[in-house]
């Protein structure tokens, strides 16, 4: 795997964790409290998950396939305790623009969704952090999940659209 590859991931993970202080949210560490099985599960998902399944189903796409991965506004407006998944959200953003050139005419997109308010992590937050948020969003509401499903729907349908990182934040971004 290259001079500095996966086999050396934990190593360099284990290194990190030696100046310990804290997590946040299970996948978003500080960088002094990262921990080694949360941070490379992340990577594995998404920085070499994605590829090997678009490497593995590749032979089957049509000229007119479509795929669109997942990544996140982290990579955008990052907080404390988001480096990892600031940074592997970083990577999909790139992923799919290399990976739209290598695969052409095979389409490739990202929908990278905000504080979805109907969703597990976010709808049983307390009233006043979401409405922070939702002060914030020119929309004056959070997307719901049916509209995060709407907008890869629509990256799949669309023949015009590839090599784009779809934001579903209400707005949130531009505040």
């Amino acid at each position: 795997v290259g001079a500095f590859g996966l086999v050396r991931m934990p190593e360099v993970f284990t290194r990190m964790h030696a100046a310990s202080v804290t997590d946040t949210l299970g996948v978003g560490f500080l960088i002094l409290g990262m921990c080694l099985q949360a941070g490379l599960g992340l990577v594995t998902l998404k920085l070499v998950g994605y590829p090997e399944v678009v490497h593995t189903l590749a032979p089957r796409f049509t000229p007119d396939a479509s795929i669109v991965l997942f990544g996140s506004l982290a990579k955008e407006r990052p907080y404390p305790g988001s480096t990892t998944v600031t940074t592997v959200n970083g990577g999909v953003n790139n992923m799919i623009k290399t990976m739209a050139v290598e695969l052409a005419p095979v389409r490739v997109n990202a929908v990278h969704p905000g504080i979805v308010g109907d969703s597990p992590a976010w709808n049983g937050k307390p009233p006043e952090v979401l409405q922070r948020v939702v002060a914030r969003t020119p929309l004056g509401r959070l997307v719901t999940m049916d509209e995060v499903v709407g907008s890869v729907l629509f990256l799949l349908d669309n023949r015009g659209v590839n090599g784009v990182n779809l934001y579903m934040d209400g707005g949130w971004l531009l505040t």
